[in-house]
């Protein structure tokens, strides 16, 4: 049996269409990458410190609850 791609059908036909026509690629603005990965990078971690310690509790009882299932 043949492996299955494990890519979309809409992304394989944007390929190949994008192929036949010779469409160049998308490219990214730089300053706007790097203004979204500064916020990322920083996000995380802001909101920890923000967080107060019963908060902070509450958030990983209730994740270990889903994690767990009781």
């Amino acid at each position: 049996m043949p492996k299955r791609s494990s890519k979309d059908t809409n992304v394989i036909a944007a390929n190949v269409v994008g192929q036949a026509t010779d469409e160049a690629k998308i490219v990214k603005n730089p300053a706007a990458v790097a203004l979204g990965r500064l916020g990322g990078k920083k996000g995380g971690r802001a909101r920890a410190n923000k967080l107060t310690p019963a908060r902070r509790k509450e958030i990983a009882q209730r994740a270990a609850r889903a994690r767990w299932g009781r």
